[in-house]
């Protein structure tokens, strides 16, 4: 269970030295960054957040259209000669590779990650294509190992289960991965069920029986087969205990296969970042959406929030604006452009609507719609149209950047932890020189 820890009943008012609105990937990093730095942070945004994210963290496949890296670093260094207004043009190699860490090893102890240092690693999707990715939880690393070797591995699903087919996986994947096979089971006790919601069976699975009782149906159908998949729903807060015991059980290792939102993963991981950072005394966290943001005279800035009884405010010396893109309304279109809607801020985009995509809906060049964005200083200060800082104090990062078509690069979660982390290094500073 997330943990909030708004402000105490007696006043409606937060003060902290750092204001991060968006509990995103971006916003959860800055936080952790922040504090790590013992930065005072509140954390505004609904928790909600990452119920869309599969939980995987890449780091950069994708460029030019069409190219496929297996060094993500070599292909952000492409990325910076050839896009100069790409988010990754503002940082170093040197910070992105300490925010990586510093992500992955506060998560050890809580929600553990795998990757293949240095290089991206591949692991199938639910629609069963092969993806490539940087760091994955220690659930699905596994199933990194079983694609490589092209094992004989068992893929899973369950009756009643939406958007996820066990026999579409291994369809797609025959003429890469001949040993793959399919099976649908019932889940224990949910033969009435018409429906089966991965959130539901997630948390069933956290208790031991459960796991037994899976394991019992599972167990004749494993003969033949070296590895075992299943969509990642292998428990909610005990998810590697779950993985580690079916395995006992079944003989054999298990990997968890992304999913579809609701994402269980995505939950996983948010609920990891908020509850351990929840342990310090210097982080609030708000889950609940900022309604304005302001300057005072004395250059303090005043973040409104609704609360559950009439609005709160948080005071602070800086914000960061972490509120993602359309689907997190960090940017809104409207038939005369896109815009900002907390703070106005100057959006580059292109000139009309007409811009916005290209003829065809699959155009590997991807849309310019997709690179609209706040334009920001090595700071990561939001520009106005002419190119200068907005205010001091004001910070932006992750996916509501200018110049990053994070989809179709397959660079979200690179972009959002090392932007953030540069913001944070840059209030730090600013906060050092006052």
């Amino acid at each position: 269970m997330i943990i909030n820890t708004p402000a105490p009943m007696e006043t409606s008012t937060i003060k902290a030295d750092l204001a991060v609105i968006g509990a995103g990937m971006t916003g959860m990093a800055a936080a952790l960054f922040a504090v790590n730095r013992k930065i005072s942070t509140a954390l505004v945004g609904q928790h909600s957040a990452m119920n869309f994210a599969s939980g995987i963290m890449d780091l950069m496949g994708v460029h030019p259209a069409g190219q496929q890296w297996d060094d993500p670093w070599k292909a952000i260094d492409q990325v910076r000669y050839d896009l100069p207004d790409h988010p990754f043009a503002k940082v170093e190699n040197t910070l992105i590779k300490e925010s990586l860490e510093e992500v992955s090893n506060f998560l050890e102890g809580k929600l553990p990650y795998r990757r293949s240092m240095g290089t991206n690693v591949t692991l199938v999707t639910s629609v069963g294509t092969p993806k490539k990715t940087y760091m994955v939880p220690k659930t699905m690393w596994n199933g990194v190992k079983a694609l490589e070797k092209k094992a004989p591995t068992l893929i899973l699903d369950f009756t009643g289960m939406k958007l996820f087919s066990a026999r579409q996986i291994a369809s797609s994947l025959e003429k890469i991965w001949p040993g793959l096979r399919s099976k649908t089971i019932d889940f224990p006790k949910s033969e009435l069920l018409e429906e089966l919601h991965p959130e539901h069976v997630a948390r069933v699975l956290d208790l031991s029986a459960n796991r037994v009782a899976l394991a019992r149906r599972i167990k004749p159908l494993v003969k033949d087969v070296e590895y075992i998949g299943f969509p990642a729903l292998l428990g909610m807060y005990k998810s590697v205990e779950t993985v580690a015991e079916l395995e006992t059980l079944l003989g054999r290792p298990i990997f968890e296969i992304p999913t579809p939102p609701v994402s269980v993963p995505g939950i996983r991981l948010q609920e990891a970042m908020i509850n351990g950072l929840g342990i310090n005394k210097i982080f609030y966290s708000l889950s609940t959406m900022a309604t304005k943001v302001t300057r005072t005279d004395g250059k303090e800035f005043i973040t409104t929030i609704k609360g559950n009884n009439g609005n709160q405010t948080i005071v602070s010396k800086a914000v960061l604006l972490a509120t993602g893109r359309f689907l997190g309304k960090g940017l809104v279109a409207g038939r005369r452009g896109i815009c900002e809607p907390l703070m106005n801020l100057f959006v580059t985009q292109p000139e009309s609507r007409d811009g916005w995509h290209r003829t065809s809906l699959f155009d590997p060049k991807g849309h310019p719609v997709n690179r609209a964005g706040i334009q920001t200083d090595s700071a990561f200060r939001p520009l106005t149209s002419s190119g200068e800082p907005v205010l001091d104090g004001l910070y932006v990062a992750g996916s509501i950047l200018a110049g990053s078509d994070w989809m179709r690069m397959k660079c979200g979660s690179g972009v959002a932890i090392a932007t953030a982390l540069a913001a944070v290094k840059a209030i730090e500073t600013a906060g050092t020189e006052k």
